[in-house]
Formats: structure tokens, C-alpha cells, sequence
């Protein structure tokens, strides 16, 4: 009698268990459905020209990430996170979403989480600007602050162990978490919008790189497509990417934090892969935040800092470009707003205060946009 109640029980079991996985899997359905919803409600992203000098040979273009629903190029990283995870089975209703993060990847995040019902934590230097972190909480999600860059992973994992939820780590998982062969993904979005430009394929993409996801998905779709276009890096000070890249040491390491919110790193994350990236440019900070606020008055767009480090490496390519008699086209991202850093880049007092003179990188853009030919600045 009790090996027959035994058999019974096993069956309930049995049958409790297929319950859940079912409604785990009509739960994972829906919050698939929502996240490609969204992508559909949204339109691709805008192709700007950027103003060049008068017989230049070169055409310059911004792919704006601005105009996504959360403002950044990182709503198009949130996204691939999220599907990634559902997919993986990492995330069902009611997990913690945390991820380690300085700033705009966890403003898309929160919008994500918040679209699937799901809480979500912020794992950040204390030194994130305010505007994003009014950005994340507006999204829904909750703010948890270390004093240095380096502890975001450790704490990040720890919070993930004491809620029970799930740790998204766009540093491992941005480089394959994206479909590199094309599915609509930013290369394949510029190359199709290129297609009736006088220079249709790119000589030069140019990028930052905070995880490495948006590197590693160009650089490989242009050689899966044979493209000979050529991927550019731009680094701001103290990043660990630029010297990994000379000396092929993926392990180096600074431990030291950018000042260009989204982009650097203090090591070289598991994103970044090497082997995709044909030139790195290192650009310092001052460089970066004449270059952004050069291209918000040319362009009237108001951009970020991130922004300006991709402006600054794409107008030295073109200058080089223009040297050697070459022509072609360049392009590069708009990767955020510039109302997110009206009291950092766009406030003189805080330059000031860090001593930043952008005075002499501002001249060599001025210069540039009359004549066409580079001089770095004497500092």
C-alpha cells in the first residue's frame, strides 16, 4: 500500500513540476513578446551628415543612438541583455535584475525591467552624475552606490547571491548577447543606410568602447560581410583598452576610472575583442569635451562626452584621409544626450575645478573646419 502512495506522490510531484515549467515558460513568452514589442514600436536610428571642411573628400557621418526610448546607444545593449537572459532561462517572474554599471546601460536596463514588472538594481560609482541617476530611478529602478569603480562587479555578484536574482554583467555577456551577423543590429543598420551615399561602404567605423559589445558586433559583421572597412577604437585617459591593444595583453589592467562616463575602463573587460579592432586612438579627456561641445554647435545636437571622443578620432581619420589624397566616408556614433552632463562637461566651473582646459583642443577643431588639415594642440 505505501509503494502505491509513494507512486501517487511522485506523480503529483510530477505533474506540480510541469505546472510551474509551464507557467514559467507562458511568463518567459510574454516577456519576450514585450521586449520585441518595443523594438518594433521603434524606429531605426537616424543618419546624420556632419558638417565638413569645403573639398574635403571625405564625408563624415553620426549614427544617432540619442532618439532611442531611453536616450542612449545602451537601450539597443539592455535589450539583446534582457532577451539573452530570458532565453537562457536566467530570468522568470519576479527575479532582481542587477547589474554593475556607470550609468546609461542601467537607465536602459530599468526600462526593460520595469516593462517586464521585474525590481532592478544599479550597482555604481559614487561618482555617476546625477542626471543618471535620476534617469535610472525614474525607470523604476533602485540606485546602489560603491566609492570605487573596481568594487561594482564583487558587489554587483554579492547583491545577486542575497536577493536570489540575476547579475545581467554587460561586461562578459554585450560581445554575444548581440547577433553580429546582422538581424538588424547597428551595422547592418548603418550599411543599409549608407547605400545611397557617394561612399557606400565606410573606410573607417569609429566607436568607443565601455564593455567592447558595440566593437566586437561591428568589427565582426564587416569581416563576416568582407567589408573592407576598418574599425577605429577611441580611448579617453586612463582606460585600460589603448595599452591591451599595444602590447596584446588582455589581461592589463590600470585601475584607474575614466572621466568620460560610458566608455574606459580600468581592465579590459571580457567584451572587448582584440582581434576585431584595427586601430586605437587614445584621446584625452580636454580632447573629448572640446570635441563635444564642437559638434553640439555645428551639428545643433546637443551630445555627451562619449560622443566627443568618437568626434575627435573620426575628424583626425578624415584629416589623415585628406593628407594621403584618399577619399571616402567615416562613421561614427552619437551614443547620448548632452542633458545628462550639464553639470559635469557643459559646466565651465567643473572643468575648472579638475583642471581641464579645453582651449587648445577647441583650436585645432576650429582650425580644422576651415582648412582641413590636423595640428595637434600644444599642451
Amino acid at each position: 500500500m505505501s509503494e502505491v502512495f509513494e507512486r501517487g506522490q511522485a506523480a503529483a510531484r510530477c505533474r506540480e513540476v510541469d505546472r510551474r515549467n509551464e507557467a514559467d515558460r507562458a511568463w518567459v513568452s510574454e516577456a519576450i513578446r514585450r521586449v520585441e514589442a518595443d523594438a518594433n514600436r521603434s524606429a531605426d536610428t537616424h543618419l546624420h551628415v556632419f558638417p565638413m571642411p569645403p573639398a574635403m573628400g571625405v564625408d563624415l557621418y553620426l549614427k544617432d543612438e540619442s532618439v532611442h526610448p531611453t536616450g542612449s546607444l545602451k537601450h539597443r545593449l539592455a535589450r539583446s541583455l534582457f532577451l539573452y537572459a530570458l532565453c537562457n532561462g536566467w530570468i522568470r517572474e519576479g527575479t532582481t535584475v542587477i547589474e554593475a554599471s556607470s550609468g546609461s546601460t542601467a537607465v536602459s536596463e530599468a526600462y526593460f525591467a520595469r516593462l517586464l514588472d521585474l525590481p532592478f538594481i544599479a550597482v555604481m560609482p559614487a561618482s555617476t552624475s546625477k542626471e543618471k541617476v535620476e534617469l535610472i530611478e525614474f525607470h523604476g529602478g533602485r540606485c546602489h552606490f560603491v566609492e570605487r569603480s573596481g568594487q561594482i562587479y564583487g558587489e554587483a555578484k554579492r547583491l545577486a547571491e542575497e536577493t536570489g536574482g540575476h547579475y545581467m554583467d554587460q561586461f562578459t555577456y554585450a560581445e554575444r548577447a548581440t547577433d553580429w551577423r546582422g538581424n538588424n543590429n547597428i551595422a547592418e543598420s548603418i550599411f543599409e543606410q549608407l547605400s545611397l551615399e557617394r561612399h557606400p561602404v565606410p573606410a573607417w567605423i569609429v566607436v568607443g568602447a565601455g564593455t567592447g559589445g558595440t566593437s566586437a558586433t561591428i568589427g565582426r559583421y564587416v569581416r563576416y560581410q568582407r567589408h573592407s572597412t576598418n574599425v577605429a577604437v577611441v580611448d579617453p585617459e586612463n582606460s585600460a583598452f589603448f595599452p591591451a591593444f599595444e602590447h596584446g595583453d588582455p589581461d592589463f589592467a590600470t585601475g584607474r576610472p575614466s572621466q568620460i562616463e560610458g566608455i574606459g575602463r580600468p581592465r579590459v573587460e571580457p567584451s572587448f575583442v582584440l582581434g576585431v579592432v584595427d586601430r586605437m586612438i587614445t584621446v584625452p579627456d580636454a580632447a573629448s569635451i572640446a570635441a563635444m561641445r564642437y559638434c553640439s554647435r555645428v551639428t545643433g545636437r546637443h551630445v555627451g562626452g562619449s560622443t566627443g571622443t568618437n568626434i575627435w578620432g573620426a575628424l583626425r581619420l578624415a584629416a589623415e584621409m585628406r593628407r594621403t589624397g584618399a577619399s571616402g566616408s567615416i562613421v561614427t556614433l552619437l551614443c547620448d544626450g548632452g542633458e545628462r552632463y550639464a553639470d559635469s562637461y557643459y559646466d565651465d566651473g567643473w572643468l575648472r575645478s579638475r583642471g581641464i582646459d579645453i582651449a587648445p583642443y577647441l583650436d585645432t577643431l576650429e582650425r580644422f573646419s576651415v582648412s582641413g588639415r590636423w595640428r595637434e594642440p600644444m599642451v
